[in-house]
This record gives structure tokens, sequence and C-alpha cells, in this order.
């Protein structure tokens, strides 16, 4: 064997290393790309199921917004009625008001008319005592 042969034999020894290296970094390759595979096939009907259920609930939330607004819609009317209301009870407040306060004004002009009344009436009573007495000794004169 020449040097030569013994070289070429090497070369062609090396070359079958690198390939049967290559052959089981490639199978290797093959294992992890199948199991990305089928992890992205899974992380996809996950992905799938996730969407369908996330449309469901939007869907029920836009039913439920709409449900919520036509309800706060037809509540809009008793809330004027009752703004209406309380505008009606304080008029009739301040209504209630000016009456007491014409009613107390009365009563003070009338408590003194009542008492100017009275002092008139005892008056009249003193007079009248005092003329029964003074009159019943001028008949018996």
């Amino acid at each position: 064997m020449s040097l030569v042969s013994i070289s070429l034999f090497i070369i062609a020894l090396s070359f079958a290393l690198i390939v049967i290296f290559l052959v089981k970094t490639m199978k290797a390759a093959t294992e992890i790309l199948n199991n990305v595979s089928r992890t992205l096939d899974t992380v996809e009907k996950q992905v799938e199921g996730m969407t369908s259920q996330t449309e469901d609930l939007v869907r029920k939330t836009n039913a439920l917004a709409d449900d919520v607004q036509h309800k706060s819609e037809s509540v809009d009317p008793i809330f004027e009625s009752l703004h209406s209301v309380s505008s009606s009870v304080g008029n009739v407040n301040h209504s209630i008001d000016n009456l007491t306060r014409h009613v107390s004004n009365a009563s003070d002009r009338s408590s003194e008319q009542v008492a100017q009344a009275m002092k008139w009436g005892d008056a009249a009573i003193e007079l009248y005592s005092k003329y029964r007495k003074i009159r019943p000794k001028q008949t018996t004169k």
C-alpha cells in the first residue's frame, strides 16, 4: 500500500464518518421537527377552540350591552318623571311656606286686633260695672 492509497482510505473513512454524523443529525432534526409539528397542531386546535369561545363571549357581551342599553332607555322616562315630581314638590313646599308666612302675618294682625277688642271689652265691662254701682244709688235717693 502506498501512501496515496492510505491517504485515499483515510479520506474515504473521514467522508463516511461525516456522512454518518450528518445522517444522525438529520434524523434528530427530523424528530425535533416532527415534535414541533405535533405541538403546533395541538396549539392550533387549542387556539381554534379559544377563538370560537372568544367569539361566543363577544356575541354574548354585545347582546348584554344591547340589553343594558335598552333597559337604560326604558328607565329614562322614570327619572324624568321623578325630576318633574321633585320640581312639583319643591313648588308645593314653596307655596306652603308662602301660605304659612301669610297666615302667620294675618294671625299676628288678628291677635293685635283681638287684644285691642279685649281691652275695649274690659273697659266696657268696667264702665258698665261702675254705671250699675252708681245707678242704684241714684234710684234710692
